[in-house]
């Protein structure tokens, strides 16, 4: 039996009896927003299985209907922003830099930050359900870790288009450009069939090695390390402080139409 320890309400956490497989669950249904809170479980339970040495797969998924809604936009205001996404990106490296593989395994919905947790993971799993967006634009903002992590993970071309129209990437197109693969059986055994079908076999110190490797030879590291800087200042030094900026989130907030002033 899977040994399950409710971390908080917020996240509850698995592990098999062979401590292989690590299952990370969003647990604030429907929405599972990220919230500060919860980024910041999520990176307590990822360190403390850092150094496992028999560890081979970490999965990340969302309870009830949908993977989640994202971050929370009551975090995204001028006075709370700068520490959400200090966090939020934190989060991001440690997900690029952790020394197994990470699968996110996509039911429902997955927009703007969780969109963003699933480019940071080195496998993607979908149903037929699953849906991607980064629709931060509609607010008058921008996705950082997709501009950053997007080209690699999805392509330039596509990558461009999500970010500045904010439109949807449906399951289909996801595999059909080579970031996400169709849930074999049903979706709450989906993780385990990867991992007993791909890496219950290997080496875990080997795995470890390919993991490191592929991240530094296909860029992923460099993306969240110079580039993600780089748009973090960006966001927090212009946009935040820009009209257009706090204006979407208050429109947001108070459910009405932005008015914007092009500033």
């Amino acid at each position: 039996m899977t040994a399950e320890t409710p971390l908080s309400p917020l996240v509850r956490v698995s592990l098999d009896p062979d401590e292989r497989l690590l299952t990370l669950t969003l647990d604030r249904p429907k929405a599972n927003v990220l919230t500060g809170a919860m980024m910041a479980e999520l990176r307590q339970a990822l360190a403390a299985h850092r150094e496992s040495s028999r560890l081979r797969l970490v999965a990340l998924r969302g309870a009830g209907e949908h993977f989640s809604f994202g971050a929370s936009v009551a975090e995204h205001t001028p006075q709370e922003a700068p520490a959400m996404l200090d966090g939020f990106h934190a989060l991001i490296r440690e997900l690029v830099h952790y020394p197994v593989p990470v699968v996110a395994v996509v039911d429902g919905k997955c927009l703007g930050g969780a969109f963003e947790v699933a480019l940071a993971c080195h496998f993607v799993l979908v149903t037929e359900r699953a849906v991607f967006a980064c629709p931060e634009i509609k607010l008058g903002a921008f996705p950082p870790v997709l501009a950053a992590l997007g080209p690699l993970r999805l392509g330039g071309a596509l990558t461009e288009r999500l970010l500045l129209t904010g439109q949807e990437l449906s399951a289909d197109r996801a595999v059909a450009c080579g970031f996400a693969e169709r849930v074999t059986g049903d979706v709450d055994g989906a993780a385990a069939h990867l991992h007993d079908t791909r890496l219950a076999g290997l080496s875990a110190f080997a795995l470890r090695q390919a993991t490191r490797a592929a991240r530094r030879a296909g860029g992923a590291e460099q993306a969240v390390g110079d580039v993600l800087d780089a748009l973090h200042r960006q966001y927090v030094d212009e946009f935040i402080t820009s009209h257009d900026g706090a204006e979407g989130v208050r429109a947001f907030l108070e459910k009405r139409a932005p008015r914007w002033e092009d500033r």
